[in-house]
C-alpha cells in the first residue's frame, strides 16, 4: 500500500505538471513593487521585415567578392490597446525551444492584433534583441509588462541566430548592431505611415535597446563601444575584415551610430572576455546603460566580462545589477517550458534555469529594474531614480517597518519587500569615475 501511494503521488505530480501552463506573466507575491503589469490592455501583432542589399556573411568566402542578399527578420511588437467590448486580456505564442523538435505553449496578457490605444500615444520604443541562439519570445515576459505600461516593445528574431536557424557564428557577429538599428529605422518609418496600425502610436526619438547575450554584444557596439581593431583580422570574426564597420579605429563608424538610442539595458553582454573591446572602445560609450549580471556567468565573464565593460565605460553614467552566484542566464529566459520538462529527451532544459535562482524571480526583479530605467530615461517620470538610490549590498539594507510606517533606520531598497534585496547588488558609476 505504501509503495502504491507513492506511485500515486508521482503520477499526481506529472499530471500537474502536464496541466501547468508556460505563463509569461506571472508576478510573485515577493516581487519587487514596479515589476507588477501597468494600467494599460496589451496588444501583440508579428511583422515581417526585410533589409535590402545586407551583406551575406554565410556566403562570403575569404578573399572572395562580398554576397549581397535581402534580410528577413521577423518581429513580435507589444503595445497599449484598447480592448473591445467583450474582449478579455488574455492569449497564447507557439515558441521553438532551445530544442527545437519542441515547440511550447506560452500563456500571457497580451490580445492578438487587439486594437492600439491612442490616446496617450506617443510612446517611447523599446527594442529586444535575443541571444544566440534564441528568438523573440525569450524575454517576452518584459515585453508584455512594459506594454502594460505605456512602452511599444519590439522583440526581434535574428536570422541565423535563432534555435530553428542557428547558423555560423560570423553571421550574428557581423549583424547584431545592424539588425537592432534597421528594425528600429522601419518601426520609426512606420510609426508615420497612414496605413500601419503603428501610425502615430510610437516615438522612435526615445528609444530604448535591451540586448541579452549576444543582443547585448550589439547593443554595446550601438551605444558607442567600437570593436577592437585586432579583433576585425581574427579568425573568429567574419570575412574580408568586415567586423570594421564596427570598429573604434573605422572614421566612419560613430557616424552611423543612432542618436535615437537614448539608453541600454545590458544583460549579461557577450564579449569582453573574448577580446572584443579594449578600454578605449569602452571609452567612445556616452549613453546611459544598465547592465544585469549573474557572477558566477561562465559565458560573458563577470569579473572580465559584464563588470569590466561596466567598470571601462568611463564615459557614460551605468549601474551594475548583480545576482549573486547567478550564472548567464540571469533575469532574462521565461521559465523553462513544461513540453521540455515532459519531453524523453530535455536537452535544451538548462538554457531557461540557473542552479541557485528561480527564474520567475529573476523575471520580476529584471522587471522591476527595467521599467524603473526606462521610466526614468524615456518618460522622465519623477521619483524613479529613488528605486536606483540604494545600499550596494542588499543583504546590508536594513528593513524596519513598523504598522506601515518606515523607521528612521530603515535603509531597504526602495520597493523590496523585507529579505527580498538578499542576493542582489547594485552598483552605480558616473562619467569619469
Amino acid at each position: 500500500m505504501r509503495l502504491f501511494g507513492v506511485v500515486a503521488l508521482l503520477m499526481s505530480m506529472a499530471s500537474s505538471l502536464v496541466a501547468q501552463e508556460n505563463r509569461i506573466d506571472t508576478v510573485r507575491p515577493d516581487a519587487p513593487e514596479l515589476a507588477s503589469f501597468g494600467d494599460y490592455d496589451i496588444g501583440v501583432r508579428t511583422l515581417e521585415f526585410v533589409d535590402p542589399d545586407r551583406i551575406d556573411i554565410l556566403n562570403t568566402d575569404r578573399g572572395g567578392e562580398n554576397a549581397i542578399y535581402d534580410r528577413s527578420l521577423t518581429v513580435e511588437i507589444w503595445y497599449p490597446a484598447e480592448l473591445a467590448a467583450g474582449q478579455e486580456p488574455g492569449g497564447e505564442y507557439q515558441a521553438i525551444t532551445r530544442n527545437p523538435a519542441i515547440t511550447a505553449t506560452l500563456a500571457g496578457t497580451a490580445v492578438r492584433d487587439a486594437q492600439p490605444s491612442i490616446a496617450d500615444a506617443r510612446y517611447p520604443l523599446v527594442i529586444i534583441s535575443h541571444g544566440y541562439p534564441g528568438n523573440r519570445f525569450l524575454i517576452s515576459h518584459l515585453g508584455e509588462n512594459l506594454a502594460s505600461k505605456g512602452y511599444v516593445v519590439a522583440s526581434i528574431d535574428h536570422t541565423d541566430s535563432t534555435y530553428d536557424d542557428q547558423q555560423a557564428f560570423q553571421s550574428t557577429l557581423y549583424n547584431r548592431p545592424l539588425d537592432q538599428r534597421f528594425v528600429l529605422d522601419t518601426l520609426d518609418n512606420l510609426s508615420n505611415d497612414s496605413g500601419s496600425f503603428l501610425n502615430g502610436l510610437l516615438d522612435a526619438e526615445t528609444t530604448g535597446v535591451v540586448g541579452y547575450s549576444m543582443g547585448g554584444y550589439g547593443l554595446v557596439n550601438n551605444l558607442g563601444g567600437g570593436y577592437s581593431d585586432e579583433i576585425v583580422g581574427s579568425l573568429m570574426a567574419p570575412p574580408n575584415e568586415l567586423l570594421n564597420q564596427h570598429a573604434t579605429g573605422n572614421p566612419d563608424y560613430r557616424s552611423n551610430l543612432d542618436p535615437r538610442i537614448k539608453v541600454g539595458f545590458a544583460i549579461a553582454p557577450w564579449g569582453m572576455a573574448s577580446g572584443f573591446w579594449r578600454s578605449e572602445d569602452l571609452a567612445g560609450i556616452d549613453v546611459p546603460t544598465f547592465y544585469l549580471a549573474g557572477d558566477n556567468d561562465t559565458v560573458a565573464g563577470y569579473e572580465t566580462g559584464v563588470r569590466a565593460i561596466y567598470e571601462g565605460a568611463v564615459n557614460s553614467d551605468r549601474y551594475l545589477l548583480t545576482y549573486k552566484n547567478a550564472g548567464h542566464n540571469a533575469g532574462a529566459p521565461y521559465p523553462v517550458p513544461v513540453e521540455l520538462l515532459n519531453a524523453e529527451d530535455t536537452t535544451g532544459a538548462s538554457h531557461y534555469t540557473d542552479p541557485v535562482w528561480d527564474n520567475t524571480r529573476m523575471n520580476n526583479i529584471m522587471d522591476h529594474f527595467a521599467t524603473v530605467y526606462f521610466d526614468h530615461y524615456l518618460k522622465q517620470i519623477e521619483g524613479r531614480e529613488s528605486y536606483l538610490d540604494v545600499i550596494p549590498d542588499g543583504a546590508d539594507a536594513v528593513y524596519s517597518v513598523t504598522r506601515g510606517q518606515q523607521n528612521d533606520d530603515h535603509t531597504y531598497w526602495k520597493g523590496f519587500g523585507p529579505n527580498t534585496a538578499i542576493g542582489l547588488k547594485l552598483e552605480r558609476l558616473q562619467p569619469g569615475e
